[in-house]
């Protein structure tokens, strides 16, 4: 299952968000190698191609979310995870996303986020291929951590789930509030204000099952179509 792990406490920060944009339109001459392979003991969830390595490795792409509770528009940074994004988008242009529900929601003190990203709505579901890290590199330091390992993962992060080094794949997660990570889950965007506001909409719902702090969202909150506004 790919699963993300709370870690220590820590007190909410403020957080800018970065501005709208389509995707720059350089070519860069030396392609990046996504590692992109099949996962045959992994099949994906639902029908689609392996991407090939990306052209674009600069720019920052908005893509619109619709969802059944709201939007959640994101934008996308090929600069920080160009692999990230350019798979990202290429499940997207697929509809491999749509009609699909976030299937987890966490409210622990340290971990507050919702995970999206699995057609088959069960937490082990993938593209049927996985792909390289891209590590954050510039998160801050979570307070009070005795071991210095743990990062800062800020409101309003969009990042990947994994189930372990270089297992990345479809699902991802949304930072409803400051969470405290190991930075082991590369950082590919940002929800914009909108989004955060169905977010907490979401979060506030609550979590059905006996766990009140880590089980399937207690309102039904599903992708109805995810659109990059760029390729």
């Amino acid at each position: 299952m790919r699963r993300i792990a709370a870690g220590l406490a820590v007190a909410a920060l403020a957080v800018g968000f970065i501005t709208t944009g389509t995707a720059s339109a350089e070519v860069q001459t030396a392609r990046p190698d996504c590692g992109y392979t099949a996962t045959p003991e992994e099949p994906a969830a639902r029908p689609v191609s392996i991407p090939h390595d990306p052209w674009f490795t600069k720019g920052k792409v908005l893509v619109k979310v619709k969802t059944n509770q709201g939007d959640i528009p994101l934008v996308l940074d090929r600069a920080k995870a160009a692999c990230t994004a350019h798979s990202f988008i290429h499940l997207a242009h697929r509809g491999f996303y749509n009609q699909t529900e976030c299937h987890r929601l966490t409210a622990y003190p340290t971990l507050k986020v919702l995970q999206c990203g699995d057609p088959s709505n069960t937490g082990e579901g993938g593209p049927g291929y996985k792909y390289k890290d891209e590590l954050p590199t510039d998160l801050q330091p979570a307070p009070n951590d005795p071991t210095g390992l743990r990062r800062i993962y800020p409101r309003g992060t969009l990042a990947m789930a994994n189930a372990g080094p270089d297992t990345n794949g479809s699902q991802f997660f949304l930072v409803q509030s400051d969470s405290i990570l190991r930075p082991n889950y590369t950082v590919f965007g940002q929800i914009l204000p909108e989004g955060l506001k169905t977010l907490d909409k979401i979060a506030a719902g609550g979590i059905a099952g006996e766990n009140p702090l880590d089980g399937r969202p207690n309102v039904k909150s599903e992708l109805k179509w995810v659109l990059p506004l760029g390729i």
